[in-house]
C-alpha cells in the first residue's frame, strides 16, 4: 500500500463511504484531534506501571474506534462503534484508581512526575477533542453520542491516572493559589 495518494491535495478526504469532504469539516476535526490525543497516549506508554500501560493500550485501541465511527456517516451493524461497554470499562478503571487515592478535596494543578505531567496534558487534549466532538455532534452530522460520552468519561481517567502515577512515585499535588 502507498502512503501518499495525492487524493488530499485539493484540501479534501474521503469518509468511510468514501463520500469527500473538506479537511476543515467539524467531522475531520473531531477525528484528528482524536488521532492527537491517541498519538499523545502513545508517548506516555510505558509509564513503568503494567496496570496502567494496559489500560492505556487498550484505550488506543478504542480511541481508534471512536476515529473509525467519527469517519462513517452511516455505519453498518458489524462497523466498528463506541458503545456503553466502553465507557463502564473507563468507569471501572476510574474506581480502581482512585481507590488508591485520597479524595479530591480542592482543584490541583497539572504537573508531577513525567508521566504524571504527560497524562495531564494528554486529558487536556482529549478534552478539545470532546469539544471539537460536541461541536460536530451540534452540527447534526450523525455522530454517535456514546462517542462523545466516551471522550468525556476518557479525560476523568487520564486525569485519575495522572493523579495515581504522582501518588505511586511520590510527588505531592500541587494547588492552585487564589
Amino acid at each position: 500500500m502507498k502512503i501518499y495518494t495525492g487524493r488530499g491535495d485539493e484540501g479534501q478526504t474521503d469518509l468511510r463511504d468514501l463520500t469527500r469532504v473538506s479537511k476543515g469539516s467539524p467531522r475531520i476535526e473531531a477525528y484528528g484531534n482524536v488521532d492527537e490525543l491517541n498519538s499523545l497516549i502513545g508517548m506516555i506508554r510505558p509509564t513503568g506501571y503494567a496496570d496502567i500501560d494496559e489500560n492505556l493500550a487498550a484505550v488506543q485501541n478504542h480511541l481508534h474506534i471512536v476515529q473509525a465511527d467519527f469517519a462513517n456517516p452511516d455505519p453498518d451493524a458489524d462497523d466498528p462503534v463506541i458503545t456503553e461497554r466502553h465507557v463502564d470499562q473507563l468507569e471501572t478503571w476510574i474506581d480502581e484508581a482512585s481507590a488508591e487515592l485520597d479524595p479530591l478535596e480542592s482543584f490541583i494543578l497539572p504537573g508531577g512526575s513525567d508521566a504524571g505531567a504527560a497524562l495531564h496534558h494528554a486529558r487536556s487534549v482529549c478534552r478539545r477533542a470532546e469539544r471539537r466532538a460536541v461541536a460536530f455532534q451540534s452540527e447534526n452530522e450523525g455522530v454517535n453520542a456514546q462517542a462523545v460520552t466516551y471522550l468525556n468519561r476518557l479525560s476523568d481517567l487520564l486525569f485519575t491516572l495522572g493523579r495515581l502515577v504522582n501518588e505511586r512515585e511520590g510527588v505531592s499535588e500541587g494547588h492552585p493559589t487564589y
